[in-house]
């Protein structure tokens, strides 16, 4: 035993030679961590006071689990310094996880005194932000006529299924703009009174009805663009629709093939006259699947018979085609931020990194493609398709998400009210 207390000695005296900075790394993070404690601590009662004790849980939640995890690392630099404390392994290997656990009650106390923050900054400000609300109200309210002549001009020109998405919000806006002064005046009343938890509620309730307000009426300026946009694009589509119609028709019989043509020509057939007020959304998308099937059907047949790799002008039109539905779910999903669930954000994330991948396949030229072999075209054709399947879904999430929360900002807003 006494030889072994010998070697465990000189491994430590080794240790201090060879390793001295990562124990002086683990005194210092120690140091540190049990300083940050002590600090957090004040924070916290100084925020409860402010706030109120329900809006400090999660923070006096942390705090109890990153002094348990300090006391242990405090036990293991006791360990260090025992009469036995080990090989020089252990020792390092304790002290590089102290550094780790101090490290760990850091980034929580990071993370959670930063959420506390703003709505401590906001308690802080309360004045000035009421007066912000009560200015942003005003201003808000005088684009509400703006936002209903806008309405009436579109409908002129766009039909109802069209405008299903933004003919309802100027009265929207309108009801959550009372709604946000009625709130303000609350929390003005609460803060005179003292009562800071309830005022920030309040407080908070105000801002957001005021920020959903001006989503509703951003949007309302933005659709008409993007019906612009839409209907641009719907007519090059409907060319594109007839050339591919042509082009089909010259391919060897195939009953999938003529099923698509059908279909195709049903979509074409769907849309109106001029001078009929149309939702070129609608219109866009059921083309662009249509065409899409065709597309899917001809290069089928064609493999199916004569086993020939895809031709580089397949390969360009699937690009183009992935590349037109990405741009539509980028403009929608940023045009719309705030309504947005993560469902439809994921999708077009997923979307844009197939793209890259795309183009790592292709090169970083489009001129690369006569020269790529039989796999990487036929493998371009299916990640291009697969781009525009992920687009679409985006899209389509996108818009359910934007339905949903209007109608539901509706129900909020006449409970309220």
């Amino acid at each position: 035993m006494a030889g072994f207390r010998v070697r465990s000695r000189r491994s430590a005296r080794q240790l201090g030679v060879h390793d001295a900075d990562v124990a002086k790394r683990a005194g210092r993070a120690l140091v540190a961590a049990d300083e940050r404690i002590r600090v957090t601590t004040d924070e916290l009662g100084f925020a409860e006071a402010l706030l109120g004790a329900d809006a400090t849980t999660q923070l006096g939640e942390a705090l109890v689990a990153v002094r348990r995890q300090l006391s242990e690392a405090f036990r293991l630099n006791r360990l260090n310094h025992d009469v036995v404390p080990g090989t020089a392994d252990d020792v390092r290997a304790r002290y590089l996880r102290i550094v780790e656990m101090c490290e760990w009650v850091e980034g929580v106390l990071d993370e959670q005194t930063s959420a506390l923050a703003d709505r401590v900054g906001r308690a802080r400000r309360a004045p000035e932000i009421i007066a912000g609300v009560r200015a942003d109200v005003e201003h808000l309210r005088a684009r509400v006529p703006h936002a209903r002549d806008t309405i009436d001009r579109l409908a002129a020109r766009y039909s109802g299924e069209a405008l299903a998405r933004v003919e309802a919000n100027p009265a929207e806006a309108e009801q959550l703009l009372g709604f946000a002064e009625h709130s303000v005046a609350v929390a003005e009343r609460r803060h005179d009174a003292g009562r800071r938890e309830q005022a920030s509620v309040a407080l908070e309730a105000s801002v957001e009805s005021v920020r959903r307000a001006a989503t509703l009426l951003d949007a309302v300026e933005t659709f008409e663009v993007e019906a612009l946009r839409a209907e641009s694009a719907l007519a090059a589509v409907v060319e594109e629709c007839r050339r591919d119609l042509a082009a089909a028709l010259e391919e060897p019989p195939s009953r999938r093939v003529a099923d698509t043509i059908g279909e195709l020509r049903a979509a074409l057939a769907a849309l109106p006259p001029t001078g009929v007020n149309t939702d070129p959304f609608a219109h866009l998308s059921r083309l662009r699947e249509a065409q899409a099937v065709l597309h899917a059907a001809v290069n089928a047949a064609r493999e199916h018979a004569t086993d020939l790799i895809p031709m580089v002008n397949h390969v360009h039109h699937a690009i183009k085609d992935a590349d037109r539905q990405l741009d539509v779910a980028r403009d929608v999903i940023a045009g719309n931020q705030g309504w947005i669930g993560a469902e439809a954000v994921t999708r077009l994330a997923e979307s844009e990194r197939m793209r890259i991948e795309l183009g790592h396949v292709l090169g970083s030229s489009a001129a690369a493609i006569p020269v790529i072999g039989e796999h990487h075209r036929a493998r371009a054709i299916a990640m291009a398709g697969h781009v525009a399947r992920l687009a679409s879904e985006a899209l389509r999430l996108a818009r359910r998400d934007i339905d949903a929360s209007r109608r539901r900002s509706g129900r909020l807003a006449t409970a309220r009210s």
